[in-house]
C-alpha cells in the first residue's frame, strides 16, 4: 500500500537534537479478502517528540500480507509480524537514533482476557533480544495503540 521512505526519516532524525525521543509502534487489522481468504495490513509509525517536550511528526507505512491465524481469538502468527516488522524497523533507524531515547511499542495487552495475551512474553523477549530494549505493550504503548492504529485511516484519507 505505502512504503515508509527509510532515508527521509534517518535524516529527520539525524537532523533533530540529542534530547528528541523516537517511538516506534505496529499494529494490524485482519479482514477477509474478496478471494474469501484472510488477510492483515500492518501499519508502522515513527514518532519523533522534538526535544521530548515539544511536538512531534509521525511517519507511517501500511502494508498487506495473508494472514495464516487458524483462530481469531488468539492471532499469535499476525502479532509476531507485528513484532518483526517492529524490530526490523527499529534496526533500520537504530545508528541514525544514536543516543537519543527510543521506545519500541506493541499493540499486545497482558492482560489474559485479550487474545494478543497469547504472545506477551515472546514479544517482550524478541525485542530485548532483537533490539536490546525493553517494549512497552497496552497501556503503555501509545505508539502502536494510538499512532498507527490511526495511521491507516490517515494514510488512506491523505491519498497516499
Amino acid at each position: 500500500m505505502n512504503n515508509m521512505n527509510l532515508d527521509e526519516v534517518r535524516e529527520f532524525i539525524r537532523n533533530c537534537s540529542e534530547t528528541t525521543c523516537v517511538y516506534i509502534g505496529a499494529d494490524s487489522e485482519r479482514y477477509r479478502g474478496k478471494d474469501e481468504l484472510w488477510y492483515a495490513d500492518y501499519t508502522l509509525a515513527v514518532v519523533v517528540h522534538y526535544d521530548g517536550a515539544r511536538g512531534c511528526k509521525v511517519f507511517g507505512s501500511v502494508s498487506t500480507e495473508r494472514d495464516f491465524d487458524q483462530r481469531k481469538d488468539k492471532p499469535a502468527y499476525r502479532l509476531m509480524n507485528e513484532v518483526y516488522k517492529a524490530a526490523q524497523l527499529y534496526m533500520d533507524l537504530a545508528e541514525s537514533i544514536g543516543e537519543r531515547h527510543a521506545e519500541v511499542h506493541l499493540d499486545i495487552n497482558p492482560d489474559i482476557i485479550h487474545g494478543s495475551s497469547c504472545v506477551v512474553q515472546q514479544a517482550i523477549g524478541y525485542i530485548r533480544g532483537t533490539c536490546n530494549v525493553v517494549p512497552r505493550v497496552k497501556p503503555e504503548a501509545f505508539a502502536a495503540s494510538y499512532a498507527a492504529d490511526r495511521m491507516k485511516e490517515l494514510l488512506a484519507t491523505a491519498g497516499v
